[in-house]
């Protein structure tokens, strides 16, 4: 699968980790605020249901404060790019702002 092909099986949902700090201020502007990690790489890094729980680990251990963002890939299709990284797995990539209008939840999260 190319990094912009879809298949059937792509999930309606995509999650982004981000701070409570960062979910309050989405809330206020209507964009996420941008990771370091997102402005160095020029991409939104997202990941499915099931890579959270990976990226948890790998990137927010022991971190307090800490909220997923579930995404409806719908209201972000024509910017998201599914492209390899951690251990060749396809992980999906947004080329734009992350508007909270695509933010069908937010869940709390211990790490």
């Amino acid at each position: 699968m190319s990094s912009n092909q879809l298949s059937n099986d792509t999930p309606s949902i995509v999650c982004k980790i981000a701070t409570q700090q960062q979910w309050e201020q989405m809330q206020t502007t209507g964009v996420l605020p941008p990771a370091p990690i997102d402005v160095a790489d020029g991409f939104i890094h997202l990941s499915t249901e099931q890579q959270v729980p990976g990226t948890l680990a790998a990137h927010f251990a022991g971190q307090s404060g800490v909220v997923v963002l579930h995404i409806r890939v719908t209201d972000i299709e024509d910017n998201l790019r599914w492209e390899e990284s951690r251990g060749g797995e396809l992980f999906p990539h947004l080329y734009a702002e992350l508007p909270v209008s695509a933010v069908e939840r937010a869940e709390s999260v211990l790490v």
